[in-house]
C-alpha cells in the first residue's frame, strides 16, 4: 500500500534528515498578488533546493530530494502594524542528503533572501506586510545562531500560520530537536502544538485553501 504523504514526511531516511521551510506573502509582487506570488516562487523554490543540494550534499550522504509541499492557508497577520491584509501560508518539508552543517544552513538562508529580493522583498518594519516571506524552520537536530541565521527558527512553536501546514502534513511528527530522554516529558507532537498555539487565540484559526492547479495539494 502507498504511504499517505503524511507518513512520507514521519518516514526516516538513513543518511538524511529533514528541512523545513515556511512560505507568505500578503502584500503584491512582480508577479501579481500573494496567491500568484506562492505560485510562481514553488518551482523556483524546487529549484534553488536542488541547486543547494548539489553544492553542498555529501555524495553518501543516502536518499534525499523528496519534497512534501502542504496546503495553502489564509491566515491572520501576527505582530506588527495594524490592519495588516490576511496572509498566504505554507510550507515545505525537504529530505536533505549529507551531514547537517551550519555553513550549508547559512549558504541556504542566503539564496532564500535572493528569492525573496526577486519577488519584492522590502526589510523596513519588524513584521511587517511583506511581497515574500521564506523561513528556514530546521534542518533536523541542526543547532546554529550568527548574524541572520538562527536554528531552529525561534518563533516557530508559536506561530499557527507554520503549524497548520506543518499538522496539514505531518501531524502526529515531533519536532526534530525535541527529541525525549529517560526521564524528561514526551515531546509535543506538531498537532499538539497548534492546538496550544490556537488556545484562548483572539484571531481566527488559519483556513485551509482547496487545492488548485499549481498547487494540488
Amino acid at each position: 500500500m502507498r504511504a499517505s504523504l503524511a507518513d512520507q514526511a514521519r518516514a526516516p531516511a538513513e543518511g538524511a534528515a529533514d528541512l523545513a521551510i515556511a512560505l507568505g506573502a500578503n502584500l503584491p509582487s512582480p508577479a501579481g498578488p500573494p496567491l500568484a506570488t506562492l505560485l510562481a516562487v514553488r518551482p523556483l523554490l524546487a529549484q534553488l533546493l536542488a541547486d543547494w543540494q548539489a553544492a553542498f550534499a555529501d555524495p553518501g550522504g543516502g536518499a534525499a530530494g523528496q519534497l512534501i509541499w502542504s496546503p495553502l492557508f489564509r491566515t491572520a497577520p501576527v505582530g506588527g502594524p495594524v490592519e495588516q491584509p490576511p496572509y498566504l501560508n505554507a510550507v515545505l518539508l525537504m529530505r536533505a542528503a549529507g551531514r547537517p552543517g551550519c555553513a550549508a544552513a547559512g549558504a541556504l538562508l542566503e539564496r532564500l533572501h535572493e528569492l525573496e529580493q526577486r519577488f519584492g522583498r522590502q526589510r523596513r518594519q519588524r513584521w511587517g506586510p511583506r511581497s515574500l516571506d521564506l523561513d528556514l524552520l530546521w534542518w533536523g537536530a541542526l543547532r546554529c545562531r550568527g548574524g541572520a541565521l538562527e536554528l531552529p527558527h525561534p518563533r516557530w512553536r508559536q506561530r499557527a500560520f507554520v503549524l497548520a501546514p506543518l499538522a496539514a502534513i505531518a501531524a502526529a511528527r515531533m519536532p526534530p530537536e525535541a527529541r525525549p530522554t529517560a526521564g524528561a516529558a514526551a515531546a509535543e507532537p506538531l498537532a499538539g502544538l497548534l492546538n496550544e498555539s490556537l488556545s484562548g487565540a483572539d484571531d481566527p484559526p488559519p483556513l485551509r485553501l482547496a487545492g488548485r492547479p499549481g498547487w494540488p495539494e
